[in-house]
């Protein structure tokens, strides 16, 4: 006597329910990939007044959005690891923005200006621990010419394989302007 398909069994699940569970999951991924393109999305990142008014009217005449090439990093490109575990985990850490911003901290351009040093040491600090790994998915250390660069541009790239010196610690300001207090990403130390 064989077994009629509808009494089949998948692990103790009947196949119609182990279909539906696949196709809620294959749902749901597809949703959350949606939801962190869109948060990866300049759109996005300049929806709170915050970003709008002070990083993007910074950043909006940068060689990262304007160029001869024509070529845009927008805010994801600098700010989120590009993939994985890391850009959920950036993710959940760029919630304490709008936590700041409920709470008032930064709500006003004085207040986001008294806050600026601090916040700049955070991005510094993230971009010292993982070698300016933002950076370095679209500027290739290896794939530069020399040539083409000044002598104190040869000679601080040089830097970069000692292990010890990273992008952001000559490139910063470049983007957004400098926070005032006369400290530069050289001057923090990672955790």
């Amino acid at each position: 006597m064989s077994k009629s398909p509808s009494s089949l069994r998948l692990g103790g699940l009947s196949w119609g329910l182990a279909a539906l569970l696949m196709l809620v999951g294959a749902v749901a991924l597809a949703g959350g990939q949606k939801a962190l393109q869109y948060t990866n999305s300049l759109e996005f990142c300049i929806s709170c007044h915050e970003m709008k008014e002070q990083n993007y009217n910074e950043y909006k005449d940068t060689i990262h959005a304007r160029n001869r090439s024509g070529f845009k990093a927008v805010c994801a490109d600098c700010h989120v690891p590009h993939g994985g575990l890391d850009s959920l985990v950036r993710k959940v850490g760029a919630s304490t923005d709008v936590l700041q911003h409920v709470l008032g901290t930064i709500d006003t351009p004085q207040k986001y200006e008294a806050r600026r040093l601090e916040m700049a040491k955070e991005v510094w600090r993230t971009m010292k621990q993982t070698d300016s790994r933002e950076c370095r998915s679209c500027h290739d250390v290896k794939a530069m010419d020399p040539q083409l660069q000044g002598k104190t541009a040869q000679k601080q790239h040089l830097k970069l394989d000692d292990g010890q010196h990273t992008c952001i610690d000559c490139h910063f300001g470049i983007a957004h302007h400098e926070p005032a207090g006369g400290v530069e990403p050289r001057d923090v130390v990672t955790r």
